[in-house]
């Protein structure tokens, strides 16, 4: 059951990543990206993979080492909590920078691309976004001014 679990928590949050990257101006893909919700089925598979793996995973996050942390990722509970926790996060992040890019008027042909690229190394595309984003933020305080 565990290995199922670790499998189908990508295509939880996939049809959010989908409407963002392939849906950018439809109305309802806002409505949907503004919701903090779109987690919840992601965070019930990762509590399920946790709960078993609860010990482990507290002595993991409260006396963190890379040999306790190391120990939870053996078990293949810890390695999908693990999993399941940072596919939640990174589609939380994803919703913040497609609201942002929208805000900020950004080009879907810029956001798709970024969108995948934070899918598959969340940290690459957040620090690429926060760049873009710092520029426009730079270039419309001049145009203002």
């Amino acid at each position: 059951m565990t290995g199922a679990l670790f499998e189908i928590t990508f295509y939880l949050a996939a049809p959010f990543w989908l409407l963002m990257i392939f849906a950018p101006a439809w109305s309802g893909t806002a409505r949907v990206a503004a919701s903090p919700l779109t987690v919840l089925p992601v965070l019930a598979v990762y509590t399920v993979l946790a709960v078993p793996v609860f010990p482990e995973l507290w002595t993991a996050v409260s006396s963190p080492d890379i040999d306790t942390f190391r120990d939870l990722t053996a078990l293949a509970g810890g390695a999908g909590a693990v999993w399941a926790q940072v596919i939640a996060w990174d589609l939380l992040l994803g919703q913040w920078m497609y609201l942002q890019s929208r805000k900020l008027g950004l080009s879907p042909l810029l956001m798709g691309p970024l969108l995948v690229l934070t899918i598959l190394l969340s940290p690459f595309g957040l620090l690429i976004f926060l760049a873009v984003r710092t520029v426009r933020l730079r270039r419309r305080d001049t145009l203002a001014a």
